[in-house]
């Protein structure tokens, strides 16, 4: 066994067997989570806001828990004040992620101002709401400023809000915004670095932009690092004319890129169950023959993208291949897949938890995603309503117990 083999599995006895610790005083636990949200002295929830950007780790979560456990009607007014005059650029990018907890109205004004902040990390923020909350009256402005916004962590951001912005249902916007921003996004589809070409033809996928099928249909037919996104975005827009090809490519296309065309048929609703059984022989057979990385990270990902999209027994292979691996080389991929279904089908992964036979490991290898994952507002989004189950579940329910041992395993 190799040495990094071997430091794997350590780690993952000592997540596990933390988890288990934490479960066996849940009662403890349990009664230590306020059972609704606490008003705290203003001295105390001002001193929690300036810790927001302490460089020690428990000192910054422990003061973000102090905020999320405080009623909106204090916590939002003092937080609406951090991210408008706080002297530290980082408290005001902290101030601003918590605010979205409260889903307090006064949070769209805010994001508002935020958009146009020289704070990159504002910026980010900003977009990030407003495309799970996309407002048609700025379809314009995000146009404008996908012309000029050049920050490498800040553009993906601003392509998925315009992306939500002019989806195909969208009617309230003006049709020259919308048909512009459109013809922008398929532009992008085929210019510049690949890394924000994946970018655009995700959010195209997830997003369901029809009008961009011709686009991502001449970049899926090329061998190349973006084949997969344009294979898997097809699947997802779920216009059957993408079928032929994806059928041709499952004849012509390399063996790694086999998972994301099976995902691709499998979502257009297409021989699915052949094709999610593929996926997750692929990722077995991956996960039992070391050199095949390639096929195991294609075969995460698919699996991921079909549960995100509701395929529960995707999720179940994800986390059977994922529980007992002790390797990184399999524990990465499949924990970055989990991870990435919780945040986006939160509604799927938590009844599953409930339920799960050994939900000790399972919350180890989803909190191990999360914490890979950068999406800071789709974090606090879970966050947020998972805290909320709590809150609302009877006491001694196992919504509440699963609830809590999120939050104690996930330091929220």
């Amino acid at each position: 066994m190799s040495g990094a083999t071997e430091t794997a599995r350590k780690r993952f006895t000592e997540a596990a067997l933390l988890v288990v610790a934490f479960l066996s005083v849940s009662g403890v636990a349990a009664a230590q989570e306020p059972a609704a949200p606490q008003a705290v002295p203003a001295a105390q929830l001002q001193a929690a806001i300036n810790k927001l950007g302490d460089l020690d780790y428990a000192t910054r979560t422990t003061a973000a828990r102090t905020i999320r456990r405080t009623p909106g009607s204090q916590a939002v007014p003092a937080l609406l004040q951090a991210v408008g005059e706080h002297a530290d650029g980082y408290v005001r990018y902290r101030a601003l992620v918590l605010l979205t907890g409260f889903n307090d109205p006064r949070t769209k004004d805010a994001m508002r101002e935020s958009v146009n902040s020289p704070n990159d990390r504002l910026r980010t923020v900003a977009y990030s709401f407003f495309e799970h909350s996309p407002d048609p009256a700025l379809v314009a402005p995000l146009l404008a400023a996908l012309d000029k916004e050049q920050a490498e962590f800040v553009r993906p951001a601003l392509i998925r809000a315009l992306a939500a912005a002019v989806r195909d249902l969208s009617a309230s916007a003006p049709r020259a915004d919308i048909t512009r921003a459109q013809q922008a996004l398929v532009l992008d589809v085929s210019r510049g670095e690949d890394f924000f070409r994946s970018v655009v033809i995700e959010a195209l996928g997830d997003y369901k932009a029809s009008y961009a099928l011709d686009a991502i249909t001449a970049v899926a037919k090329l061998n190349g690092p973006l084949q997969d996104d344009a294979a898997l975005a097809l699947g997802k827009i779920g216009d059957k004319r993408a079928v032929a090809t994806l059928a041709g490519l499952q004849r012509t296309a390399p063996r790694p890129s086999q998972s994301a065309i099976a995902a691709a048929i499998c979502l257009l609703d297409v021989n699915c169950p052949t094709h999610e059984g593929f996926i997750a022989e692929t990722l077995a057979f991956a996960d039992k023959n070391p050199g095949f990385q390639e096929l195991l990270r294609g075969a995460a990902a698919g699996l991921g993208a079909l549960a995100v999209a509701g395929h529960a027994e995707s999720l179940n292979a994800l986390f059977r291949i994922g529980i007992p691996a002790t390797d990184d080389a399999t524990r990465a991929p499949v924990a970055l897949a989990v991870g990435a279904v919780a945040l986006r089908n939160t509604a799927l992964i938590l009844p599953w938890l409930e339920k799960a036979p050994n939900r000790p490991a399972a919350i180890a290898l989803l909190a191990e995603g999360i914490e890979m994952l950068e999406e800071d507002l789709d974090k606090e989004r879970f966050f947020a309503l998972t805290r909320r189950l709590y809150w609302d579940a009877p006491d001694g329910s196992p919504t509440r117990a699963l609830a809590q041992t999120l939050i104690g395993k996930l330091d929220f």
